[in-house]
C-alpha cells in the first residue's frame, strides 16, 4: 500500500510517498480503507520532532491520527462494528491507503468522507479545553485565532452550551466567525482594546500561538482562566498549556450528537492527495485556515 511517512525530523520536504506493509487490526481495533485523513497541527510538529523528549517516536514514522473510512477488519474483542461500516476516528500513520484506528464511531448520515475525517481531534480537543477553562452558561469566552478547526469546533460547541464567544480572526474571516455565532473582531494592532469594548471576558483560549498569552490574561485578570493549544512557552506566564488527550471515544460519540442534531458543522477549506502531502503541512503552519483541511485517499 502507499503511506506518507518520514526518515528524519526536518521540514515538509522530509515527507515521503512510499510503498509500506499493510497494517492489521489488533485486539480493541478495526482497520480502514481509508477515504480522508484530516491535517492537524500535531502532525507538522510530530514531524518536526518538537514532541520527542515527551512522546518519543521511532523513524521511519507514518503520518496522521484522524481518518474516515470503510472498515476492512474488526480486531479481536470488537462489538458493535461490521466491514463495510463507514466511520470516522483516531489511529496512527493515517495519510495511507490503510489505517488501523483505536477509537471511532459511525459516520453520522449525509457527512461525506471529506468531512468526517476533519471532526475527531478537533472536537476532541474543543471539549477537553472548554471543560479546563470552565467557562460556563451564560458567560462570555474570548477566543483567540478562532477560524481554524478547534476554534470552529469551540464556537459552535460554545453556543449549543449557552456561551457567548468573542472570536479573534484576520478581516477575511469576520463573516465566517459571525456566522459560527461569534461576536467577531479582528486581531492586529489594538486588538485588546477592540475586545475590551465588546465587553467583558470571563475566560480565554488561545488557539493559534501567536504571542498573545500576556493580553488574555490581562484580559481575563486570572492566568487560571487562560488555556492555550498553541504556546508551548504558556506555563512560564502561568497558563495551563493543554496537549494532553483525553477520551477520545466520548468525545466521537458528542461530536455524533452534535453533527446530527444540526448543532456542528465544520467546513473542509481544502482536500490534497497523498502526494500533496507537504503542501498540506505547509499550508497548515502558515496558519489563517478556515475550518479544515484533509488528505483525500
Amino acid at each position: 500500500m502507499k503511506r506518507v511517512s518520514f526518515a528524519e525530523f526536518g521540514g515538509p520536504d522530509v515527507l515521503r510517498l512510499v510503498d509500506a506493509e499493510e497494517p492489521h487490526a489488533g485486539p480493541g481495533q478495526v482497520r480502514i480503507a481509508v477515504r480522508a485523513a484530516g491535517v492537524n497541527p500535531v502532525d507538522w510538529r510530530i514531524r518536526e520532532g518538537q514532541f520527542q523528549k515527551v512522546h518519543p517516536i521511532e523513524l521511519p514514522a507514518g503520518v496522521g491520527q484522524d481518518a474516515s473510512g470503510v472498515v476492512d477488519e474488526v480486531g479481536e474483542g470488537v462489538d458493535g462494528v461490521e466491514v463495510g461500516d463507514h466511520v470516522f476516528g483516531e489511529g496512527s500513520s493515517a495519510y495511507a491507503e490503510f489505517a488501523v484506528l483505536s477509537a471511532w464511531a459511525r459516520m453520522p448520515e449525509g457527512l461525506t468522507f471529506e468531512e468526517a475525517a476533519g471532526y475527531p481531534s478537533v472536537v476532541e480537543t474543543a471539549l477537553r479545553i472548554l471543560g479546563e477553562v470552565g467557562v460556563q452558561s451564560g458567560q462570555t469566552l474570548l477566543a483567540s485565532g478562532a477560524s481554524g478547526g478547534v476554534g470552529s469546533a469551540v464556537l459552535q460547541i460554545a453556543r449549543d452550551r449557552g456561551i457567548t464567544v468573542i472570536g479573534t480572526a484576520g478581516a477575511a474571516n469576520q463573516d465566517y466567525l459571525r456566522s459560527l455565532g461569534a461576536v467577531a473582531t479582528t486581531y492586529g494592532e489594538g486588538w485588546v482594546e477592540r475586545v475590551r469594548q465588546l465587553g467583558r471576558v470571563d475566560a480565554a483560549l488561545d488557539l493559534a500561538g501567536s504571542g498573545v498569552i500576556r493580553a488574555l490574561v490581562e484580559l481575563t485578570g486570572d492566568p487560571r482562566k487562560v488555556v492555550s493549544i498553541a504556546d508551548l512557552d504558556a506555563p512560564e506566564l502561568g497558563v495551563r498549556f493543554s496537549g494532553v488527550a483525553g477520551s477520545m471515544p466520548d468525545a466521537l460519540a458528542e461530536a455524533v450528537d452534535l453533527i446530527s442534531r444540526g448543532k456542528l458543522h465544520i467546513p473542509v477549506e481544502k482536500s490534497y492527495t497523498l502526494a500533496e502531502a507537504a503542501a498540506a503541512h505547509i499550508d497548515s503552519q502558515a496558519g489563517h485556515t478556515r475550518g479544515r483541511r484533509v488528505v483525500v485517499v
